[in-house]
Parts: C-alpha cells; sequence; structure tokens
C-alpha cells in the first residue's frame, strides 16, 4: 500500500511513522508513507495557502489552488482521496478494514477555520475521528494511517486483530500476566486452567460484560 498525506505541517510527521510496528512496516516494504507539503504547489509569491473568507468571518480559510495541483500530481487509477474533516463520516473498525484493501490512500489534512468548499470536490471520502475539533487534520491523518497499516497483511498476527476492540461490536476482553498475585489481586482462576474452551467462553462473557457496562450501544447495532 502507498499513502500519501497532505500537511503544511510536514515535521509534524518526523518522529510518528518511524517507531515501532509502522516503522517496521516500512522497512518489511508493506507500506510506502509520503509526507507533502502543499505549500510548495502555491501559485501565489509568497506562497501562502490560507486566505481571509468570503463575506467576513474570523480566520482563515485554505485556498483550493495548491491543494488541487497537489492531489492532482500523485493521483492514480488505483487512488482513493481521503479528507479529513468534522463534518464527515464517523471513523470505524469496519472502515479500517475496507480502507486497508485500498492500493493507493491520500489523506488531506485541514487546518485553520476550515477549507475552501470546492477541495470537497477531489474527495472520495471525508472522514472524522470523533466529534471534537483539533487544531489540524494532521493529527486525525496520524490515527487513520496507524489504524489502516496495522490491519495489512505481515504486519501484525491476523489473529491479533481479529480480536481487536469493536469487533462484532464489542470490546475487548480484560488481560492479564505475571505475576499472578500483585497487591492482593488475583489473575481469575481460569485463565490458569489450561482448558481453551472455557477460557475462551470467560473472554466472550467478559467482552459481553464490558461492553454492556462501557459501551451498551455497540450492543444495540
Amino acid at each position: 500500500m502507498k499513502i500519501d498525506i497532505l500537511t503544511i505541517f510536514p515535521n509534524m510527521f518526523t518522529n510518528i511513522f518511524t517507531e515501532s510496528i509502522i516503522s517496521s512496516a516500512q522497512k518489511k516494504g508493506i507500506v510506502e508513507i509520503n509526507i507533502h507539503d502543499f505549500r510548495k504547489f502555491s501559485n501565489d509569491p509568497h506562497h501562502k495557502v490560507d486566505f481571509p473568507p468570503f463575506g467576513g468571518g474570523r480566520g482563515m480559510v485554505l485556498t483550493p489552488q495548491p491543494i488541487f495541483d497537489c492531489v492532482l500530481s500523485l493521483k492514480k487509477e488505483d487512488s482513493y482521496v481521503i479528507l479529513l474533516t468534522p463534518d464527515g463520516i464517523q471513523y470505524k473498525q469496519k472502515m479500517a478494514y475496507d480502507l486497508s484493501k485500498k492500493k493507493h490512500l491520500i489523506l488531506i489534512c485541514g487546518h485553520y477555520e476550515g477549507f475552501d468548499e470546492r477541495i470537497r470536490t477531489l474527495a472520495d471520502l471525508e472522514l472524522s475521528i470523533g466529534d471534537y475539533v483539533l487544531t489540524g487534520g494532521e493529527y486525525a491523518a496520524m490515527v487513520v494511517a496507524d489504524s489502516i497499516i496495522r490491519l495489512l497483511p505481515g504486519v501484525i498476527k491476523e489473529e491479533s486483530h481479529l480480536n481487536d476492540s469493536f469487533n462484532n461490536n464489542l470490546l475487548d476482553y480484560p488481560e492479564y500476566t505475571k505475576p499472578r498475585v500483585y497487591n492482593n489481586m488475583e489473575v481469575p482462576e481460569v485463565l490458569l486452567s489450561g482448558d481453551h474452551k472455557k477460557i475462551a467462553e470467560y473472554r466472550l462473557n467478559e467482552s459481553i460484560k464490558r461492553t454492556k457496562e462501557r459501551r451498551p450501544d455497540l450492543l444495540d447495532r
């Protein structure tokens, strides 16, 4: 997979993709990640990418020309363009699975008070990672890229992500490791039994219990 990210703050991505699993995926050639400063595509003499909104109002708005030119320089027949915006479709785990099957993703990071409405025409999908506002789409791009890359074949063991929270609309079951007793808190005996059927039943029941307590809305789906 290839992922191109458009931003005016490329240094925000300096370390995020050079650590842990994402770094390993790149070294293995499973994914290629490129960060593009679309300010370089601006036709403005001072390379400006934002201007006051027509009709007045607060803040600055991203102008379409640099983003259009940057996207069109990258876009191929199999490209899929995602615009990260608070008013997009709310991101879910199933969408991460669907997007992990794409060959080429182009992520556009919004910033300032917003972007010119015509930029939306570039997008195949508009995404929001939650009902809150960030200083820019860069953080959302990191979240979306990370959630997709870990699902690519060869990045982590398939059984690891098949048991993730939100698969089958359930939260993950509780996990325990050494020591068996810590601060008078003991590991549940069933996990020490070696009976894999009972362990599987326990984990499923705990997943359902936790989901009922913390995210009953998931069960309603």
